[in-house]
């Protein structure tokens, strides 16, 4: 007889409350298994974190959306698949890393078409800006990575002006089997002719 729940309704829930927005989360009890620890910053409906969390059981992965509604769809597809190794955040993401993320406890980084906040009065909303390596250092383990995307030029000149001129990292390729895995919106748009803009860093040793 099998130990599992017939129904994915029934598996508890991949959304994991903050109830103290000062403690640092412990990670270890967001998994039932210790593996090498990924974040995407703003996973939006989840379609690239469900596809990437299954493709990668061997690997932890932690969604973080500040939208309830978008963090439930992945929740759902979470469930679904029995994605073990799949956590969910709902928190402003510069907080976390600032605050919540225990030092030096990521492999990877990724933040996949963040916010490009297009109006001059609103650029300084948007999460890449030039206090964000300092923060991805922070979480990141020695020669950590972080994996950028977004369809907008004039963000991506920013995202590039970031990274280029910081001292702690340098630039690496994005590994096709990466590229390879798309968003809902990322295919649709890329039908429209609109290209998808990756840059990829390293945390310098």
């Amino acid at each position: 007889m099998s130990i599992f729940p017939s129904d994915w309704r029934d598996l508890p829930s991949l959304i994991h409350p903050i109830t103290d927005a000062l403690q640092v989360i412990e990670i270890e009890r967001l998994f039932p298994d210790p593996q090498p620890l990924e974040i995407e910053l703003g996973c939006g409906d989840g379609s690239f974190l469900a596809r990437y969390a299954d493709a990668n059981r061997d690997r932890n992965f932690i969604g973080v959306e500040r939208l309830k509604g978008r963090l439930k769809k992945l929740d759902r597809a979470g469930r679904k698949s029995a994605l073990a190794n799949l956590s969910l955040l709902k928190i402003e993401a510069a907080y976390l890393l600032r605050y919540l993320l225990p030092t030096e406890s990521f492999a990877v980084v990724h933040v996949y078409f963040p916010d490009p906040w297009p109006k001059a009065k609103h650029a300084k909303h948007r999460l890449i800006s030039p206090g964000f390596p300092e923060l991805a250092q922070r979480v990141l383990l020695p020669s950590g990575q972080v994996y950028l995307r977004t369809d907008d030029a004039d963000y991506f000149a920013q995202m590039e002006e970031v990274f280029g001129g910081s001292p702690l990292f340098e630039r690496v390729d994005t590994p096709t089997e990466l590229k390879e895995i798309t968003t809902d919106f990322e295919r649709e748009f890329n039908a429209q002719g609109i290209e998808t803009n990756h840059s990829a860093w390293r945390l310098k040793a």
